[in-house]
């Protein structure tokens, strides 16, 4: 794909292929990062309507997605789910509160292991019901169908594998 230049996707005054392709990958980036954020602020105010307020939406989201496993700091990372400082810090906040379980691994005595305590479960358990609420209103509504769904997930994931490959091979 060639460059193109942010002052004008319009040549002779018409829109051209290569520009509105780039327009709409733009779209999307900003879309998908919107969405981040909007889902953050859903989370948020469910933890606001039940008065939970010692924990935020981002340490809950970490707490969702450590769910029923027991893992290391590093395996969220891993996994890509969080960049290294935020893991650390919202792990401390959420050991600190009470959150999250933690012991030293056996094999390796600088990993720590972590699990939800009984009160992370709770907000892992809030998270799931909130999610599978908006996908039942998501559906009720027709805002979308299954299918389309499945497109945008496999789109999403041919993007994430392609900029992984990236930076894995250095090819950026």
């Amino acid at each position: 794909m060639s460059s193109l230049g942010h002052s004008s996707s319009l040549i002779g005054g018409h829109e051209t292929p290569e520009a509105r392709s780039k327009l709409n990958f733009l779209e999307c980036l900003r879309l998908i990062e919107r969405l981040h954020r909007r889902m953050l602020d859903i989370v948020k105010n469910r933890l606001d309507s039940v008065g939970m307020n010692d924990v935020n939406s981002v340490q809950a989201l970490l707490l969702y997605n450590i769910g029923d496993h027991e893992m290391t700091a590093g395996d969220l990372r891993n996994r890509g789910y969080y960049l290294g400082s935020n893991v650390s810090y919202n792990l401390k906040k959420l050991v600190e509160s009470g959150y999250i379980n933690q012991e030293r691994a056996e094999h390796d005595r600088r990993a720590l292991r972590i699990w939800l305590s009984t009160k992370g479960k709770e907000v892992c358990d809030l998270v799931g019901n909130l999610f599978d609420e908006n996908l039942d209103v998501v559906k009720e509504k027709k805002v979308f169908e299954d299918a389309d769904v499945s497109e945008l997930r496999n789109s999403l994931r041919k993007l994430e594998s392609f900029w992984s490959d990236q930076l894995r091979f250095q090819s950026f």
